[in-house]
Order: C-alpha cells, then sequence, then structure tokens
C-alpha cells in the first residue's frame, strides 16, 4: 500500500506541476496578447461589407455595385433547422460551452500529435467570428491563441444568439456570397427561409471549404458533406429517421443565379454609382447603401425597348453588312460549337449563332446558338436583309436563304420561340451549369447596330429623370450620349428662336418670306445659300406655319431681324449652354452643340409654362440601417416673392447629372426653387405652334398617340447626320437622338421624322398611356383673333377661310374701322403692311 500510495502521491504531484505550469505558460500568453487584442465592443460597430443597391422610384433593383455579395438577416429571420444544420456541421455544443470547446481543442491537438497535421482546428462558432472579424487567417498558434482568448471575451460580453448572427452573416460561403441569406439566393434563388433541409444542409457544408465543397464546382464533394452534415443531425436528435433518408435521397438542385435586376436601366445605374463614390467615396461599395432613383420602371423599361428597337430598325432599312465571324469547313465537325462560339459575346438580346446548314428547299436554315444549342432559322426572318453597300444604298430583296448566309457563318440571330429564355438570362449562368432551354429554337436573323442613340424623359414641373438610355447597349459600349455626346440638334433648336422672337413682340400670325437667299459673311468660310429640305419655297409665310412647317429660310430671316447677340443673350436666360454655340445665322437652323440632356431640359422649360427645372437623378438615399441620409429637395416653381423664399432655404451648386460633381461640403436642401425663366404668355403660344407640329407638320407621325396635348419637333442635321425629336406634354418632356458616335450621313431620308420620331412614339405610348391630358393652363393677357392667314392681319366680317390665332393682349393686330363700327370684339390681328422681312 505503501508504494501504491508514493506512485500516486508522485502522480498527483507531476499533474499539479503539469497544471501549474499550463497555468503559468496560460497567464503568460494571456498578459502578453491581452493588449493588443481588440475590445468587443467594436463588433457591435462593424460594418459588414454590403454592396450598393440602387432602385426605380417603385422599389425594383435596377443595379448591384460591390465585390461581396452580402444580404444581412436577423437570426430571427432563420429557421431553427438551419441554425441547427450549421451547428451539427461546426459546433454541435454552441449553446454549452464558454467560447472555447476544450474537447474540440483536444482532438485537434491529438490530430496534430498522431498525423503532423490540424485537421479540424477545434474552432467553435464564436472563434470563427473571433478570426472572421478581428483576426487574419494564418494558422499559427500565435493566432490560434488570440483567437480562443477572444471568443472567451466575446462570450463573457455578447449573448449567443447574437455571435450566432454575427457568424452566419459574415462567413464566405463561395461565388462572392458573403453570409449565409446571399449563399441562399446565389445557389436557389430564394431566401433562406424558403430552403428545404437538403438545401439547407448544402449551404451549412460551406464554411469548412467553399471552394472544395461547392456544389457547382465540386458538385460529388458537396453531395458526400452534405449528406455527413445531416448524418449528423439525425445523430444529434435534430430530424428524425424519415426527414433524413428523404434529405439524403434529394438531388443537388444548386445553380448559379446572378443577382436578379428587375429594370434593364445600365446608363443609369452608372450615373447613380458615380454620384454615390462621389458623394461617399469607396464606402459607397461596401456600406450598404440603397439608393432609390427618380426613374420609374415601366417607363425606363420602355424606353430602353424604344432605342433599341428603333435603331434596329433602322440598321435593317439599310441592309445586311454580313456574317460577324467564319468557320472553316473542316472545323464545323470537329469540336463543340459553343467553343467555335466562344469570341463572340452575346449582347441584350443579340446571340452569337453559327449556321451549319443552309436548305433553301425548305426555306429553312440550321444554326447552332451559343448557350442554347440548336435551332432553326425561317428564311422568312432574312427578308430584310439586302446587301449593304452604302448608307443610302443596298441591293435587291434575297429570293433564297444561301443568298445571305452559308455554313461556317457566325451571325447574330434573337430567340422567337416560347420556350427561349428571356433576356434576363445570362451567359455566366449557361456557363455554371444552368438548363437554359430544352426543346428546339425559332430564332430569327439581327445584326448589332452601328447606328446610336439616345432618350431622356423629364418630369417638366420638377426636372425628375423619368427615364434615361444612352445607347443601344452599355456592356457594348459605357459611353453615356444621352448626358455626353454634345451633337447638332438641328430643327429641334428652332422653338428655342422663335420664343425669342415672341418674347420680342413678334406673333404666330407675323409674315417672313420663305425665299431664296445668299449671304457673303465675313464670319462664314465660303458663299452660303441655305435651303429648305425639301429644296422649295413658299413664299410669304406665317411664323406659326413655318415652324411647323420647318422651314429654314424664315428661321434664318427670323435670327437676322432678332439679332445674333439678342438670340443668344435670351437662350443664356433659359439657362441653355452657348458656349459651343455658332455666333452666326447658322445658329437658326441649329449649328451650335446641345446634349441631349441639356435640349430636354430646354423642352422641360417650355413644356412647364418656362420655369428654370434641372435635371436630377437621385431620390434617397439610405444608410445599411435604413436611415434616410439624404433626401431629395422638393421642387418649387416659383413666379414671385422667391426671394423671400430662398432665404428660408439653402441652395447648392447646381449638379451635373452626367457626371454627378458636386461641393462635398454643401448641405442638402429642403427646397429647390425653380423661378420663371421666359413670360408665360409667349411659352403659352409656343405650345400651340408646337401643338401643330403633329396635327399638321413634320410630327405627324405622333398623331398615332390619339392625343391632343402633345407638342414637339423634329430635327434633321446636315446629310442627316443627327435625327432628333423632341416633345412633351404639360407633364412630361421627352427628347429622342439618333446618329453615329463619328458623324456621318445616315443615309437618303432618315429625317427626325423617320429615324427619331417613332422611338419618341413607342416610348410615349407607354409613358402617357392611362393618363388624363395636359395642357398648360391659359394665362391671363391672352385673346384669340380671327386672321386673314395670308396677311396675319385681322380678318373683315364674314371673310372665308378666316382662322383664329393667339396673341398677347399688347401684340394683338389693330381692330378694322369696319369692325369697331359693328361692334365687334378686338381680340388680336397683325400689323398693317408688307413687312420689311418680306424682302
Amino acid at each position: 500500500m505503501s508504494r501504491l500510495l508514493r506512485s500516486s502521491r508522485i502522480l498527483a504531484w507531476f499533474f499539479l506541476t503539469g497544471l501549474s505550469l499550463a497555468a503559468l505558460v496560460s497567464s503568460g500568453f494571456y498578459l502578453y496578447l491581452r493588449p493588443g487584442l481588440p475590445p468587443v465592443e467594436q463588433l457591435m460597430d462593424i460594418k459588414l461589407q454590403t454592396p450598393l443597391r440602387v432602385y426605380s422610384a417603385d422599389n425594383r433593383l435596377i443595379a448591384e455595385f460591390g465585390e461581396k455579395r452580402r444580404a444581412p438577416i436577423t437570426i430571427e429571420q432563420i429557421p431553427t433547422i438551419q441554425l441547427q444544420a450549421f451547428m451539427a456541421a461546426e459546433d454541435a455544443r454552441f449553446y454549452e460551452h464558454i467560447g472555447v470547446d476544450f474537447k474540440g481543442l483536444l482532438r485537434a491537438a491529438v490530430e496534430l500529435v498522431t498525423t503532423g497535421e490540424i485537421q479540424s482546428g477545434g474552432s467553435t462558432i464564436t472563434m470563427q467570428v473571433a478570426k472572421n472579424y478581428f483576426l487574419s487567417r494564418d494558422r499559427t498558434f500565435i493566432r490560434k491563441f488570440n483567437e480562443i482568448l477572444l471568443a472567451i471575451q466575446i462570450e463573457r460580453e455578447l449573448d449567443k444568439n447574437r455571435i450566432f448572427e454575427l457568424y452566419l452573416n459574415k462567413i464566405y460561403l463561395g461565388n462572392r456570397a458573403y453570409g449565409i441569406q446571399a449563399a441562399s439566393l446565389v445557389y436557389y434563388n430564394k431566401p433562406v427561409h424558403e430552403l428545404d433541409l437538403a438545401q439547407m444542409a448544402m449551404l451549412a457544408g460551406l464554411p469548412k471549404a467553399p471552394s472544395a465543397y461547392n456544389p457547382l464546382a465540386n458538385p460529388q464533394r458537396a453531395l458526400i458533406r452534405r449528406n455527413w452534415i445531416l448524418g449528423r443531425m439525425q445523430e444529434l436528435g435534430y430530424i428524425t429517421p424519415d426527414a433524413y433518408q428523404l434529405a439524403v435521397e434529394a438531388p443537388l438542385t444548386a445553380s448559379y443565379n446572378a443577382t436578379a435586376t428587375e429594370v434593364d436601366a445600365d446608363y443609369v445605374a452608372e450615373m447613380a454609382r458615380s454620384e454615390l463614390v462621389e458623394r461617399f467615396g469607396e464606402a459607397a461599395y461596401t456600406d450598404g447603401y440603397k439608393v432609390t432613383l427618380t426613374v420609374d420602371s415601366s417607363k425606363q423599361q420602355a424606353a430602353t425597348m424604344a432605342l433599341r428597337n428603333g435603331l434596329e430598325a433602322y440598321d435593317r432599312r439599310h441592309g445586311y453588312r454580313g456574317p460577324i465571324g467564319k468557320v472553316a469547313a473542316e472545323e464545323l465537325g470537329n469540336g463543340a460549337p459553343d467553343e467555335l462560339l466562344a469570341g463572340y459575346p452575346r449582347i441584350e438580346e443579340l446571340r452569337p449563332a453559327l449556321v451549319t446548314n443552309v436548305r433553301d428547299k425548305d426555306g429553312e436554315v440550321d444554326v447552332h446558338v451559343r448557350h442554347l444549342g440548336p435551332a432553326t432559322m425561317a428564311f422568312e426572318s432574312m427578308t430584310w436583309a439586302k446587301r449593304f453597300k452604302t448608307e443610302s444604298y443596298t441591293g435587291a430583296e434575297p429570293k433564297q436563304a444561301s443568298e445571305v448566309v452559308n455554313p461556317g457563318d457566325i451571325v447574330y440571330v434573337k430567340a422567337l420561340s416560347a420556350s427561349a429564355p428571356d433576356g434576363g438570362e445570362t451567359d455566366t449562368a449557361a456557363e455554371q451549369g444552368e438548363s437554359v432551354t430544352s426543346s428546339p429554337l425559332q430564332v430569327a436573323l439581327y445584326q448589332l447596330p452601328n447606328v446610336q442613340g439616345a432618350l431622356i424623359s423629364l418630369d417638366a414641373k420638377s426636372g425628375a429623370i423619368e427615364a434615361l438610355v444612352g445607347g443601344y447597349s452599355f456592356s457594348q459600349n459605357k459611353y453615356n450620349r444621352a448626358a455626353q455626346a454634345r451633337r447638332q440638334p438641328g430643327s429641334t433648336f428652332k422653338p428655342f428662336v422663335y420664343l425669342t422672337a415672341l418674347e420680342s413682340g413678334m406673333t404666330p400670325a407675323t409674315i417672313y418670306n420663305d425665299a431664296p437667299i445668299v449671304f457673303n459673311d465675313a464670319e462664314l468660310e465660303n458663299t452660303w445659300r441655305p435651303e429648305n429640305s425639301s429644296g422649295e419655297f413658299d413664299g410669304p409665310t406665317r411664323l406659326r406655319e413655318a415652324l411647323y412647317r420647318s422651314r429654314n429660310l424664315v428661321s434664318i430671316r427670323l435670327l437676322r431681324d432678332l439679332g445674333i447677340q439678342n438670340t443668344l443673350n435670351y437662350l443664356q436666360q433659359l439657362g441653355l449652354p452657348t458656349d459651343d454655340m455658332q455666333k452666326d445665322l447658322s445658329l437658326a437652323l441649329g449649328s451650335g452643340l446641345l446634349t441631349p440632356m441639356e435640349l430636354a431640359r430646354g423642352f422641360a422649360v417650355i413644356a412647364n409654362g418656362g420655369y428654370d427645372v434641372q435635371p436630377w437623378l437621385i431620390k434617397e438615399i439610405r444608410d445599411v440601417n435604413n436611415d434616410v441620409v439624404y433626401e431629395a429637395p422638393e421642387v418649387v416653381l416659383c413666379d414671385r416673392n422667391c426671394e423671400e423664399m430662398a432665404q428660408t432655404v439653402t441652395l447648392p451648386a447646381p449638379q451635373d447629372p452626367g457626371t454627378g460633381e458636386r461641393t462635398a461640403d454643401t448641405p442638402d436642401p429642403e427646397l429647390r426653387i425653380a423661378h420663371r425663366l421666359a413670360d408665360e404668355r409667349a411659352v403659352y403660344i409656343l405650345h400651340s405652334m408646337m401643338r401643330d407640329v403633329i396635327k399638321r407638320g413634320t410630327g405627324r407621325r405622333a398623331l398615332a398617340l390619339g392625343r391632343d396635348d402633345i407638342a414637339g419637333k423634329t430635327g434633321t442635321t446636315n446629310d442627316q447626320r443627327d435625327a432628333w425629336f423632341g416633345g412633351f406634354n404639360y407633364d412630361l418632356a421627352t427628347t429622342v437622338w439618333v446618329g453615329f458616335d463619328q458623324p456621318s450621313p445616315m443615309g437618303r431620308g432618315e429625317y427626325g421624322a423617320v429615324a427619331a420620331l417613332p422611338v419618341w412614339v413607342d416610348y410615349m405610348k407607354v409613358a402617357l398611356a392611362d393618363t388624363p391630358a395636359a395642357f398648360m393652363p391659359q394665362p391671363n393677357g391672352i385673346i384669340s383673333v380671327r386672321i386673314d392667314p395670308a396677311t396675319g392681319r385681322r380678318a373683315r366680317a364674314g371673310q372665308e377661310g378666316a382662322v383664329f390665332e393667339l396673341f398677347r393682349e399688347e401684340n394683338a393686330p389693330e381692330a378694322l374701322p369696319a369692325d369697331i363700327g359693328n361692334g365687334g370684339q378686338i381680340s388680336g390681328g397683325s400689323a398693317g403692311g408688307l413687312p420689311q422681312s418680306l424682302f
């Protein structure tokens, strides 16, 4: 007994000595490491890297920016069974230990001694929170001790549920997905509370090695890992044997799901991103800002499709330029067709396709569409494909398919059949293995347009951007023509000259001579002989008629009488930039340079009755906590007492919607005051004249809308290099431009009414749908007079062919003596005698 007692004492002594040494070593590490550990309070202030999300005014997702895809979620929103799946995979004793599971650490130590490697690590969920939020990922003993100390400290200061929530929102789960909610959306395209048991177990298997156990990259390993977790859940009593059996038999259903944007508005999204970076720097990409824009999703989608369809229609009118690539005959039967198409990107709805067989007898062409497989193209979809010669000339219409395409041609097509995927499917999704379609497709021949365009639509009373498209495809070219392209506006500029005339005392009944004129002006390089687009001349013409028929010679004579500098001064008063405008009579024909945005803003000023509205895009910005950090000021149209109102607010420097530039320290005002820039009576009369452009002038195609409240102006520059249409009602102003990025002729007949106006009509058909007519209210001081249309003078009583015209009271023509004697009401007219402008 004495030997046994002695041995027991020795063992006890060794045990106590070892325990003391362990305590001393641990205390030493603690004293050494503790000063460098971060305070746990930082966890409460840490911002998870959450991407910037951009939404339309009706809360549809437009875009997401940021390296990490994350959607923070509270633990109450996560099903209990999902929490248990993570516990089974990572830390079954999570709710029992103090932040460190000593059994797990002992197991890891045994693994190190027996295998020479640390296989499991022994980390608890709390230790992973300490590592993910505060420490590096280095596999060193010092980092491990820091992790242990921090875990214990975290457990002392935070409750278990809060720790678990931090963990589930931070962990990386592959494919840019950080956090459980983001991973659920990436792999299953649904929130975590809608997942089934097998899917929950699959997500729980990812933290250990997101690449190795990724169901997209390594489906077999992912399946083994998932089933092991399901087994652990059964062992721990989280699920029943029947539930286990059903789950392990479930197939893998994971697929890659890119962020599902709901509105096709890439140019608008880029403008918003630029503004957010200007405001918040690089934090814009990580701090979880939610930006709500002024654009309406239905109007924006209509604008995008209207412009694309219009550019494609122009392109088809000018013929087929041939295939975008060729594959040699010997390569057709070798290798996968998708590999042969790999160098040709999808652009919006246009997909690259390889022609494999042409069957003239059947009137069909067999093609292989990248990522979609075999498809059939009917000859009827190719009849437009006359051979392109120049912008003004094409070959004859093809009689059979072999005159258009041949085996080995690589062409662009659009899917037509109901089984085809919609425009949201991406090449990335297909490359990840997603099944896109299983039935043969019907496709149509298309080609990528060379021509470009832009559309900008503004709320006329506030300047808010309702829709904006800067080109055919942002993925093809990120140049935003709506805000950046400076082009000659052509005849769409004439309304501003006519408004200058109305403010100067002229009237719609003022007569000008539409006749040839030759200028030998020192400021012009050559003798200038301007003409009307028709090449014809109408002689004496009223200003109303001259505007709706877009008579160039009248506009030139009008500008000469107004004075070039006086007109430029008035344009500056209207807020139109004049730095790039000609200082000669060609100004009357729109020879200066304006962006579509600037022209649309000018039309909005006319549309709203003459108030200084400025385009703006961002309606509201919220932070990751959903608190409002910016709210756009209310726009107030102000006629009188504007100075008193201005004293109650702080006005920022104007913001450039194209660049987003602003002064960083400028406070955001509660009001934005829009001062009056033009006489409301002159603007009202101009509305009437521009409605005639639609009713009886160059804009008659807009009658297809069946509305009386729309007004506008077509525009075409020399050699049809630029085609425009700007139009509005009292509520909405929209401008469309079509042309080549490097200015060159678009071809015969490509006037504003042909190339741009159809785009405007297609958009406004949606934008104005179900809205009541919106006319500018008639201001005081406007009178209506019957005039002789040939002379512009007041018509005599009973005169045939007389028409009514609008005048400002002080500009009304003198009443005829006979009318006064008959007690006729004085209500307008034109000055007597032939005007000097006839000569």
